[in-house]
């Protein structure tokens, strides 16, 4: 059986956060898709801001504390990622945006990302087209087309006088769980061996 890694991203504050909230119903949903389609998926998930002091200490010493080490690898190492953020000024919050500072920018290129973000009122939900989009266009992701925003009349609610938030979420799980299903190229490679200097040379004289 075909295994399908995630790591789930969640950017909230509080604890509980809606934005972790949203992240967990995502991530549900698109874990039952892959294994209706007869996939094995292991699900990681990661609260950023029990990584801030060392996100922070990464910028200013260029080192990755041991948790955040481990984090970036596991991201490195996934297929596909589901990354949500709380909407702070008209746009991702600060502390989601140092966290995929910190991380290899070609680390991403070619994963499956699904994009969540949450706030307090529908008037932030082009957040996730005018700023997280383009953010992860730019790092060569592939996005399910459907993004999710909720709001607080979501949460509770069956009918938020346009589509329910579970059918969002339905929705966006099933195009996300189709770039899963496919081919995956996206993990990060093997490191090469290192070879000692003399037998480099060696080779590059028995070539000539």
């Amino acid at each position: 059986m075909e295994t399908r890694r995630i790591t789930v991203l969640s950017a909230g504050l509080g604890v509980p956060s809606s934005s972790r909230l949203l992240a967990d119903q995502l991530a549900a949903a698109a874990e039952h898709r892959l294994a209706d389609a007869g996939f094995e998926v292991t699900v990681e998930i990661v609260e950023l801001r029990d990584l801030a002091v060392d996100i922070a200490n990464n910028f200013v010493t260029g080192y990755a504390a041991p948790r955040l080490a481990d984090v970036i690898a596991g991201v490195e190492a996934s297929d596909g990622i589901i990354a949500v953020s709380p909407v702070f000024s008209a746009s991702y919050s600060g502390l989601f945006k140092s966290f995929i500072d910190v991380l290899d920018p070609k680390s991403l290129e070619g994963k499956a990302v699904l994009l969540g973000a949450t706030g307090g009122t529908d008037r932030h939900q082009m957040v996730l087209e005018y700023a997280m989009r383009p953010l992860f266009s730019y790092l060569r992701t592939r996005m399910a087309a459907t993004a999710v925003f909720a709001g607080p009349q979501d949460w509770g609610n069956t009918d938020d006088g346009g589509s329910p938030l579970s059918s969002r979420i339905d929705r966006a799980a099933a195009e996300f769980a189709a770039l899963l299903a496919g081919e995956q190229s996206a993990r990060k490679p093997a490191a090469l061996e290192s070879l000692p200097f003399e037998q480099l040379l060696a080779g590059i004289s028995g070539g000539r």
